[in-house]
């Protein structure tokens, strides 16, 4: 199958799909790496859907490090308070440009141009009193000095029964507007939940008059009971901290992902993080450089579980020097298609060692089905084609390994290595070509 022959859904029936620098780069991915990431997305990711490019934490802290961030960092300022992308790392930020040069070349690409940004105003311009733009009011007015994130050090919170805390947002994403910004992961919104903040974040994306597309992070402990706030205000949002290739990272993920899955859909998305695949830690927060630590049916595993519960995707790993098996994984079409068009998801099944999920096709006609172990060693799952949502006369199709299985007409054998998956393609035809 060709992403010819099935058009991509207009893309606010679909979930965001990208790259984001953190696993790879952490706070210290520089304009060079960014274009590298973005050349290669255009020549081999963006026919397949995949077409967001987003800068991670620190772009404005000159002296960011592997590792952890620096207290009391010397962020680049300009005379209100608002971030501006660090000209050592970033040399066409200069003279004032901002990320306007870079996210030039980016959309030049065919590509969206994102960038991370903390919760609320930095503690520089609070203790320098910088003027608050197109106000009378100071950085010193405005800011929550008892709102702190725990994590990192850079910024207070905002005090939203000030007036002027509503004009730094407003102010703040002009320029991210100004910029050509198509994207923005807001950070420390989730855990604990800063209503206000969140409210007064999208407000000022609304005000800008650019279609910014606004992600919300960490999502520790999230629960559905905010699910109207977040559509009303947010395109996705995280559903747990920050997930690493670690196995029992992807495991926790099954039982959160199942609680999210129905509420799936144009209103927003929940998030199951980055994609920690390929070559990530050069420089990053967690662990040295390396390739994913995640065995091979252990990402095919994830990105089942990604694509059968409709996560956004966002690739952690440097994608110019990630192997050619972890981008095959990134761009099969069958496999893609079950994120941007399944229907009524849902896991089905978790017994001891054998989760199942299924899923309808907006085609009316097609089903999916997902077969996940969680078993330590290699397992044979004989799984009742009922419970699948399959029938006797259907044909089935692996779409990892783009074979058809067969099966008695009864049950369907699965063969799983450890922590292994399989996900399947149900119709009388088996196909759409």
């Amino acid at each position: 199958m060709t992403r010819s022959a099935r058009p991509l859904p207009a893309r606010h029936l679909r979930p965001p799909m990208g790259w984001n620098s953190w696993d790879c780069y952490g706070t210290t991915v520089t304009e060079e790496e960014v274009l590298a990431n973005a050349e290669f997305m255009r020549e081999h990711l963006l026919p397949h859907g995949w077409d967001t490019v987003v800068v991670d934490i620190q772009w404005y802290e000159p002296t960011a490090r592997a590792h952890g961030y620096n207290p009391d960092a010397p962020l680049v300022l300009d005379d209100h308070g608002r971030q501006f992308p660090a000209p050592n790392r970033f040399p066409s930020a200069v003279a004032g440009a901002g990320f306007g040069p870079l996210a030039e070349r980016v959309h030049g690409m065919g590509l969206r141009f994102g960038l991370h940004i903390m919760r609320g105003i930095p503690r520089r311009a609070v203790e320098a009193k910088l003027p608050v733009f197109g106000t009378e009011f100071t950085a010193a007015d405005v800011a929550d000095t008892d709102s702190v994130c725990p994590w990192n050090s850079d910024n207070y919170g905002l005090n939203h029964d000030h007036p002027g805390a509503q004009a730094y947002y407003d102010a703040q994403v002009a320029q991210f507007a100004d910029w050509g910004v198509d994207f923005v992961k807001a950070d420390d919104m989730l855990f604990p939940y800063h209503e206000r903040e969140i409210a007064a974040y999208a407000r000022a994306i609304e005000r800008s008059g650019r279609p910014i597309e606004l992600s919300l992070s960490p999502g520790t402990d999230m629960s559905v009971a905010r699910l109207d706030h977040l559509r009303e205000h947010a395109t996705m949002w995280r559903v747990c901290d920050d997930l690493w290739d670690r196995w029992e990272d992807v495991e926790a993920q099954f039982a959160r992902m199942a609680r999210w899955a129905p509420w799936q859909g144009q209103p927003g998305w929940a998030d199951a993080d980055m994609l920690p695949l390929g070559h990530i830690g050069i420089r990053a927060e967690r662990g040295e450089d390396r390739h994913s630590r995640l065995t091979r049916p252990e990402q095919v595993s994830l990105l089942t579980l990604w694509l059968i519960s409709r996560s956004p995707l966002m690739m952690g790993g440097d994608l110019p020097t990630s192997p050619p098996e972890t981008i095959e994984l990134l761009t099969n079409d069958e496999a893609l298609d079950v994120l941007w068009h399944s229907t009524g998801n849902r896991e089905v099944l978790r017994e001891r060692d054998l989760v199942l999920w299924t899923a309808g096709d907006s085609d009316g006609h097609t089903r999916y089905a997902a077969v996940f172990s969680l078993a330590g060693e290699e397992r044979r799952f004989e799984v009742p084609l009922g419970s699948i949502g399959a029938g006797p006369g259907d044909r089935i199709r692996e779409v990892w390994t783009r074979t058809d299985t067969a099966h008695d007409g009864r049950r369907l054998v699965a063969e799983l290595p450890a922590h292994g998956a399989a996900l399947y393609r149900l119709g009388e035809d088996g196909s759409r070509e």
